[in-house]
């Protein structure tokens, strides 16, 4: 097992929200880098100790890696924020991560540079060694399962979003658009990069139901599955689900006269296609209506010599 310590505002919901993330076998709330010895949470709030509602994680570096685990961590709070997280203010609500193995320090500033360029704002995320972590009371460990109406500055879709994130996205690169246009066919390209929708009835993948994954033609980011794959008359591959709900973008689109919703992949910023709301009702209503030229095919029985094998339990 590997630990880290996360600090992003009150550790209420961080905590429940970490906890929710495959490979995280093990949270616990404290405060964390201050200028006390076993500080109580009222030395915290009222004496300037300087303490950091934090967070310790220990989790399995074999399901989630550091930098994956980061990612996710972002997502929870706002990373260029000053000692504030959602409606609390002051130094205990900072955000920061706080290693105890030197070796990860090198993953966290690049995870952080990775962060920075992708913002293009100064990230206030402190790093740094862990130099000391008090765990908090007992009323504070899983608070909000002991009180589920409890406060929590972390937006409700942010936890199932976290609990079905399988997919690390810093596998992943984006290229650049002159290898775009030399790798991906004109028609993949007008699709991916100027957001043409193919004919229907006429593409690659509207008919096709074999076993495996469709990942976005730019990156190979996995986005669907065939398990989640269905028929519904469209003439365009229709999806109940993605893979994992990260990995797909949701954008208001108000061109041709339409109110629609588009689809866009995280890493490649693809085109992708529309979500309505007409899907089989008893796989959740919805209908992704995905172009195939933003699609590659992977075979289930190519998934783990091309790199998926983890997927593998995906395929029904």
């Amino acid at each position: 097992m590997s630990e880290i310590y996360l600090a992003g505002g009150c550790f209420w919901g961080m905590e429940k929200y970490i906890a929710a993330i495959r490979g995280v076998m093990k949270t616990q709330a404290g405060y964390a880098n201050g200028k006390t010895e076993n500080p109580t949470y009222e030395d915290v709030c009222y004496k300037d100790t300087g303490h950091a509602e934090t967070v310790k994680v220990v989790f399995n570096p074999e399901i989630i890696t550091l930098s994956f685990l980061l990612e996710l961590y972002y997502d929870a709070i706002d990373p260029v924020s000053v000692n504030r997280q959602g409606g609390d203010s002051g130094v205990q609500y900072r955000s920061g991560i706080y290693y105890v193995e030197e070796s990860d320090k090198a993953i966290i500033l690049k995870s952080i540079a990775r962060l920075q360029k992708r913002i293009g704002k100064p990230i206030a995320v402190e790093v740094a060694v862990l130099q000391n972590f008090t765990p908090a009371e007992e009323y504070h460990q899983k608070y909000l399962d002991k009180n589920p109406s409890g406060y929590c500055h972390i937006g409700g879709d942010k936890f199932k979003k976290a609990a079905l994130a399988i997919i690390d996205p810093t596998a992943f690169q984006k290229p650049d658009e002159e290898e775009l246009r030399t790798t991906l066919s004109g028609e993949q390209y007008a699709v991916t990069r100027h957001n043409v929708t193919e004919p229907p009835f006429q593409n690659e993948f509207w008919d096709s139901f074999k076993a495996g994954i469709y990942v976005d033609i730019t990156t190979g980011e996995p986005l669907f599955s065939s398990s989640d794959k269905f028929e519904s008359g469209c003439g365009w591959p229709s999806f109940s689900k993605p893979i994992d709900p990260n990995t797909v973008e949701e954008k208001r689109d108000l061109t041709h006269g339409m109110i629609r919703t588009e689809v866009r992949s995280r890493i490649g910023d693809a085109h992708l296609g529309h979500l309505f709301n007409d899907g089989p009702k008893e796989a959740g209503g919805l209908r992704y209506c995905i172009n195939s030229a933003s699609l590659r095919f992977i075979p289930k029985e190519e998934m783990t010599e091309q790199g998926y094998g983890y997927l593998l339990d995906l395929i029904k």
